[in-house]
């Protein structure tokens, strides 16, 4: 079997080239019911399934995040601009944190800016925070090419040919797979900081 890896280099790169998020004013101005919720994280998220059967959002989610205090109650059954944003949030955190790491990180958010009474709003720090991730495409771009001309000179002592393109993928996925190992411990050393008890010493 014939792999190109740099084909596949070249995808990863290309993807990362179309990273867009979802800008607050595409969030409709009035409140919305469940379904209007699931609706718009579908159409929006659609591009980011890996699967055609993988679920964006569903009503059993949102209860979920409500019920393990993620997510404000709706409002007679209705979801704000806020709820969406932390929705969004919720999203992207949900593949590398446990719900209750989530709820850790989110908390600020809650008790500070969800309401709309701080002086900070919480769209501000949603488009602050996503003009911020924009500019780690390119420091990702150079990363991603480091770890792939390193793993492209590794096992050069296998004379198969197949044999060694196998590895060299392998070699790849492991590099990458430690950057995201590494920077999942980071977050969850600083998340037990911001979980520890109040009298500890930050």
């Amino acid at each position: 079997m014939e792999i190109n890896t740099n084909d596949i280099l070249n995808s990863i790169l290309e993807n990362l080239d179309h990273v867009d998020y979802i800008r607050p004013e595409e969030i409709p101005n009035i409140d919305l019911y469940m379904d209007q919720v699931t609706t718009f994280m579908d159409e929006h998220f659609s591009s980011t399934r890996r699967y055609s059967e993988d679920k964006i959002l569903t009503k059993t989610m949102i209860n979920n995040y409500t019920k393990n205090n993620l997510l404000p109650p709706s409002v007679k059954k209705k979801y704000s601009r806020e709820h969406m944003l932390l929705l969004i949030l919720i999203y992207y955190f949900k593949n590398i944190l446990s719900i209750r790491d989530i709820e850790t990180v989110l908390k600020p958010l809650r008790e500070k800016y969800f309401s709309g009474e701080n002086a900070v709003l919480l769209t501000d720090l949603y488009k602050e925070i996503c003009e911020m991730e924009k500019t780690r495409i390119e420091p990702m771009k150079a990363s991603v090419r480091e770890a792939y001309e390193k793993s492209q000179s590794a096992f050069a002592d296998i004379e198969d040919k197949d044999a060694q393109d196998e590895l060299k993928l392998f070699a790849f996925i492991c590099s990458l797979s430690f950057d995201v190992y590494l920077k999942k411990m980071m977050i969850e050393k600083i998340i037990d900081k911001l979980a520890a008890e109040p009298d500890e010493s930050k």
